[in-house]
């Protein structure tokens, strides 16, 4: 093989307008699988979204979420993109929609909001999320047979004392606290606001949600965020088959108990360390412990290492409803699949970046967060739903990478247009299948009701 140098390209470059072509073929995906869950006349259909006084001129409810929901599946970020992407012509045709609106515009939507029209837009994103769920193949969503729940809280850092809602955190900055609930890969429900307590939140989710998972085996996880004794009875009322907390804020007199345990009370065993003669210990117990103010005593999972060269054993604690757990060294192992929940929240946050609220009301920036977290669990239900096994893998970035921002031109006809993508390679004959199930070709004349508009479809 001869080497490789970099070179001039020998092509002929030709500067045209984007009249007939857009980057974002790869929204009529995006369309396509709203267009199913029917969400378009749904979100039309929730009064409290409208702040028109007249409904028979402006923008409706639908086109400008949709045109918040097509700029953050493309890639954008603020409002700015947002007017951007609405003078995008030929994207406005492949999606239906014909005209996209000014971020002034947009803006005024979000500032009009109140906490009825936000709270609906929560209780859509569920239904969805439960629309999505049972549209899925289970061993994509399950971990072994149990469907997994966790709850969590991440610091939105502003910039500005105008930023309504925000206070001061532990690192002396203002923030916003971002409150997640998720089910599985999905976000099931979130709160925005300017909470102190890193899990205020949690207990009218579970009482809002439980409906969800009575009946199925369901697992919850939390951190010590969540370990204060009215935090530990809303999830033991809320009825999950198992659960595990994080514990290690009130530990003294656990460490107590963990000392004075006999030695056959503690299993597994040691393995040797570096130096082959000395070893490092790491031994599991059992410890029932009633911190103040729970309903009743509960299980604890104890774990003791001590290092090799160290005199005193260093204690981790998790709080649990064991179940079946033949183990407490099993509880660690299953309350360790928390780190992946927690690597969710840095995709939704870096891939779609709401580490930057785009308005200064708190309202406007709860409806913004509830729009991306709708748009977030789009791309979620994109990939599980329909996406082959070796692109179960991908980030949302990767999604917004390689399947949607692909190109396409329009070319007009006599009766029709004809939208002609740019498919990358290898993607060929999925897209194929695709477009034939989901996205049927038009015939003369007005669109018709079709399958693929309606929530039923299979």
């Amino acid at each position: 093989m001869p080497a490789v140098h970099k070179q001039k390209p020998k092509v002929h470059f030709t500067l045209t307008n984007s009249n007939k072509a857009t980057c974002h073929g790869g929204q009529v995906l995006v369309d396509a699988l709203c267009r199913r869950f029917d969400l378009w006349r749904k979100l039309d259909q929730i009064q409290a979204l409208d702040p028109r006084t007249r409904k028979t001129a402006g923008f409706a409810p639908s086109a400008l979420i949709a045109q918040l929901i097509f700029t953050l599946t493309s890639g954008g970020q603020s409002l700015a993109d947002a007017e951007r992407l609405g003078q995008d012509r030929v994207l406005m045709e492949l999606i239906g929609l014909p005209k996209g609106a000014d971020q002034t515009t947009l803006g005024e939507f979000l500032r009009a909001q109140n906490r009825l029209s936000v709270q609906a837009v929560r209780e859509l994103t569920a239904e969805f999320v439960d629309w999505a769920w049972g549209q899925i193949r289970p061993a994509r969503v399950l971990q072994a047979g149990w469907t997994e729940y966790f709850f969590d809280d991440t610091e939105v850092e502003v910039y500005g004392k105008k930023i309504e809602g925000a206070r001061i955190n532990y690192d002396g900055k203002l923030a916003l606290s971002w409150q997640v609930f998720w089910k599985g890969p999905f976000i099931l429900d979130q709160q925005l606001d300017g909470a102190a307590d890193v899990s205020e939140h949690l207990p009218e989710m579970l009482a809002a949600h439980a409906h969800r998972w009575a009946g199925e085996k369901s697992y919850f996880y939390a951190d010590s965020g969540s370990s204060a004794a009215k935090y530990v009875n809303a999830v033991d009322r809320a009825g999950f088959s198992r659960w595990s907390i994080s514990y290690n804020k009130w530990t003294d007199k656990l460490e107590k108990m963990a000392g004075q345990l006999p030695q056959w009370a503690w299993t597994g065993g040691s393995e040797s360390g570096s130096g082959g003669s000395q070893e490092t210990v790491e031994q599991y117990a059992w410890l029932r412990h009633m911190p103040g103010e729970c309903a009743r005593g509960h299980v604890f999972a104890v774990v003791r290492r001590k290092e090799a060269g160290e005199l005193f054993y260093r204690y981790g604690f998790v709080m649990c409803e064991p179940g079946e757990a033949e183990s407490p060294e099993a509880v660690f192992e299953r309350h360790a699949l928390k780190g992946a929940k927690e690597q969710c929240f840095s995709e939704v946050l870096s891939d779609l970046d709401l580490h930057h609220p785009p308005c200064l009301e708190l309202i406007a920036n709860q409806a913004f967060y509830a729009i991306a977290v709708l748009a977030y669990n789009i791309l979620v239900a994109l990939r599980l739903m329909e996406l082959p096994e070796d692109a179960q893998g991908w980030r949302v970035k990767s999604i917004i990478r390689h399947l949607l921002t692909v190109p396409v031109t329009v070319s007009r006809h006599a009766r029709y247009r004809r939208a002609k993508v740019c498919v990358p390679a290898g993607w060929l004959r999925w897209w194929r299948l695709f477009v034939e199930l989901w996205v049927p070709k038009r015939g003369i004349g007005r669109p018709v009701a079709e399958e693929v508009d309606c929530a039923l479809s299979g």
